[in-house]
């Protein structure tokens, strides 16, 4: 794929698109200091790509319009020009697609420049204030890549010669300022409370990898707070509030950890690395017989911990146990649901 810039040359315009295929026009302006610019940069931009077209290949030129095509503006009123440019291409021959973007976001997006997402991320993963003017303002977002997967499936089966088709990119979600920033800096909290955020829908994710991209390179690895003690060290991991939390430790040989019982909160064990044998006997139960499971570090084997059975976990090794757990509920010091009562 050629690309072409501001840099390039108008012999360098004439001799890409003499030979290509598929045009990607994503060129425009925006924020122009001269309001003269929309209409050479928007409007006589794509006349001369679409005149360079039809005296080439007539290839399909796909473009990159706005949802603000056609409003008041002077940039809406531009962007609705360029697609009558499209139009008359398609009618001379020519053919092509329109996709009138929302605010398009995600990764790598310059910050304080046209996009409150790309600012927001910036902003709170380097620990700078978010501006907020207007709060209760919705904005339309559709996420970079879901934008590029459209334009592609269109470049692979493109409309046929006199076709101007107008086309979706999405999907394309409203979320108010308000709503953006608070999430933006509840992003930024993760590393001090450990809470993970609900990312069950599209956009919470999309948003989530658009944070993380705006942390600085050197500043990508955090320490857990880590509590010891003889047996060795614990830290927690993750928190949510609708998944529990998962927490990992370090056991030295010899060492037994548990021997308690939790009414409602269930666990999974995996030992990391090590040797370990777990160990239950159900609450009430102190005439049955002690059940185990020996488990090493290389299996990847998980033990479910059922309710209402003490339980432990001991190193048998001559190292180092160290073992990821999940509870089904974040550890409350309040109400821990945790009651001692030794297995053996």
């Amino acid at each position: 794929m050629e690309t072409i810039t501001r840099a390039d040359s108008p012999s360098d315009l004439a001799e890409r698109i003499g030979r290509a295929q598929v045009i990607l026009h994503f060129a425009g302006v925006n924020r122009p200091k001269n309001p003269r610019e929309f209409e050479s940069g928007n409007v006589e931009f794509t006349r001369s790509v679409c005149e360079l077209a039809l005296a080439a290949l007539r290839p399909p030129i796909l473009f990159a319009s706005s949802v603000q095509a056609g409003d008041a503006t002077p940039y809406g009123r531009s962007k609705l020009a360029a697609e009558g440019e499209l139009a008359q291409y398609a009618m001379a021959g020519g053919s092509g697609a329109v996709y009138r973007l929302a605010n398009v976001f995600g990764p790598g997006a310059r910050p304080n420049y046209n996009s409150a997402v790309a600012t927001f991320a910036h902003n709170a993963a380097n620990g700078l204030p978010l501006s907020i003017h207007d709060a209760s303002s919705e904005i339309p977002l559709v996420y970079v890549h879901a934008v590029v997967r459209a334009f592609c499936d269109i470049a692979v089966k493109p409309p046929e010669p006199g076709v101007l088709n107008f086309q979706e990119a999405g999907p394309v979600t409203k979320v108010s300022v308000g709503t953006l920033a608070e999430t933006m800096e509840s992003f930024a909290q993760i590393r001090s409370t450990l809470r993970l955020p609900d990312l069950s829908s599209l956009l919470q994710r999309q948003l989530y990898a658009t944070f993380l991209s705006y942390i600085p390179k050197t500043n990508l690895a955090y320490e857990l707070p880590l509590h010891t003690d003889p047996r060795g060290s614990l830290a927690e991991f993750l928190k949510t509030p609708f998944g529990g939390q998962i927490f990992v430790s370090r056991t030295a040989p010899g060492i037994t950890r548990g021997n308690h019982f939790h009414h409602t909160k269930v666990e999974k064990f995996l030992v990391l690395s090590g040797d370990a044998v777990v160990r239950f006997r159900p609450v009430g139960g102190e005439s049955e017989k002690c059940f185990e499971y020996r488990i090493s570090g290389e299996e990847f084997r998980v033990i479910d911990i059922p309710p209402d059975h003490s339980h432990s976990i001991e190193n048998v090794g001559t190292d180092d146990m160290v073992v990821l757990f999940w509870a089904s509920e974040i550890f409350d010091p309040a109400e821990p649901d945790t009651y001692p009562l030794n297995v053996q």
